[in-house]
């Protein structure tokens, strides 16, 4: 880290972390400079459906991501429920990504996947390494004691905006999460995800998605905007699915088989 390469844009982003640290905290985290790393190192592939990361790059900028962790970490829970649910919803997503890019880098480049780290199955997932409310919180914890949990979420679209470096995971979107147009890119989120044919397909009577659904299928299932079942959820995004009118009639009525497509757990990296 000592011959790592600053711009002066993102060195005085972080010269007014430094000055007024935890006390920005007070206001809606700035979270310009994750923004800033991601535009410059996400390559955005297939219209948006797919992303790349280019962690070589985000590598010689870590210390611009620590700042922006330190910023993170600097937000007490006090702060946080006073903000509103788009601001803390928003917050959430950020840091999920912005740590699990850290956690990356921790091991970048001796390794393919993420399930690489540590020696037991998602033991990734469940190390307390995230600065968070004053402790140390897992990635789990943030997810799915956080974001799925808290009743003030309720949220299924958040499958397709947290991301867990791997081909299989919906994209790294290539810009943060914004209180202010979260539902927008939760939305472009959702639907750039079901139009991935690598993922979601019809093919002889069976609709094939994102083992994403069985995975969380009971988040499909509580009535956001009065959908309760996985089927119906996919009603809303047939779309994007490009379903044809008959297609759409067989989901709806039932005579079509739900299946679970493979899951590539390889590194969403920059490919040569």
């Amino acid at each position: 880290m000592n011959d790592i390469n600053v711009g002066k844009p993102a060195m005085s982003l972080i010269l007014i972390y430094l000055l007024l640290g935890p006390a920005t905290a007070l206001a809606q985290v700035d979270h310009s400079l994750w923004d800033a790393l991601l535009q410059d190192h996400v390559r955005v592939l297939d219209a948006g459906s797919k992303t790349e990361v280019d962690y070589a790059a985000m590598a010689g900028d870590r210390q611009q991501l620590q700042a922006y962790l330190g910023t993170l970490a600097g937000v007490s829970r006090a702060d946080f429920d006073g903000w509103s649910r788009n601001e803390q919803l928003a917050f959430l997503i950020n840091a999920y990504n912005a740590w699990t890019v850290e956690l990356i880098l921790q091991y970048y480049p001796d390794l393919d996947s993420i399930r690489d780290i540590g020696f037991l199955p998602g033991a990734a997932w469940r190390r307390d390494f995230v600065d968070l409310f004053g402790g140390q919180v897992s990635l789990d914890e943030i997810e799915h004691e956080m974001i799925r949990q808290w009743p003030q979420f309720q949220e299924p679209r958040i499958h397709f905006a947290v991301n867990c470096a791997a081909i299989g995971c919906p994209a790294l979107r290539a810009e943060a999460w914004r209180a202010e147009d979260l539902q927008a890119q939760l939305e472009d989120s959702t639907q750039r995800f079901l139009m991935d044919r690598d993922r979601n397909w019809w093919e002889q009577d069976t609709l094939y998605v994102s083992r994403i659904f069985d995975w969380y299928g009971e988040d499909f299932e509580q009535g956001w905007q009065g959908i309760e079942s996985l089927r119906g959820f996919l009603l809303q995004y047939s779309g994007a699915l490009e379903l044809t009118d008959s297609q759409v009639e067989k989901l709806r009525q039932g005579d079509v088989r739900i299946r679970f497509s493979r899951y590539d757990w390889g590194l969403n990296e920059l490919s040569p």
